[in-house]
Formats: C-alpha cells, structure tokens, sequence
C-alpha cells in the first residue's frame, strides 16, 4: 500500500465534494488502488478502486515527487 502526502486546498475539497466524494474517500483509493490507469488526455494518474462504504472510485492526481500528490478530480465511473 503506498503512502502519500497530499496536497489539499479548499477549492480542491470542494471540487471533489461537488462529484459527491470526500478527502478522506479519495486518500483512501490512491493509498490503496484496485489499478492504476493513466488519463489519454492529460497523462495523469487515475487510481481507481473502492472505498471501505462501497463506492468506486476514479481518483485523478498530479504526482510531486515520490510521496507527494496534489489531487485534481474524482467520479464514479457512471459519472461520465
């Protein structure tokens, strides 16, 4: 299971809360992907995985370095 720091603001927070997912949701499914795609329109990462109340998620993150990420957008797959 990786571990990462992530890089939050409120506008982040409150982008995700707007496609219905939480912080702690989308920490939950990067640390702990199912499978780890990569967007064809920008190159990100997308993990992609369930959270531990049943959702599944598409999580999109920027990688810093290492142990670093600063998220950018969730959905659920149906969401698209």
């Amino acid at each position: 299971m990786p571990f990462y720091l992530f890089q939050w603001s409120e506008e982040l927070e409150q982008h995700l809360a707007d496609h219905g997912v939480t912080a702690d949701e989308f920490e939950e499914v990067v640390c702990n992907p199912d499978h780890v795609l990569k967007s064809r329109t920008t190159g990100r990462p997308i993990a992609a995985g369930e959270t531990s109340n049943g959702k599944y998620l598409m999580c999109v993150f920027e990688p810093l370095d290492d142990m670093a990420v600063i998220p950018v957008t969730a959905y659920e797959p149906d969401e698209e």
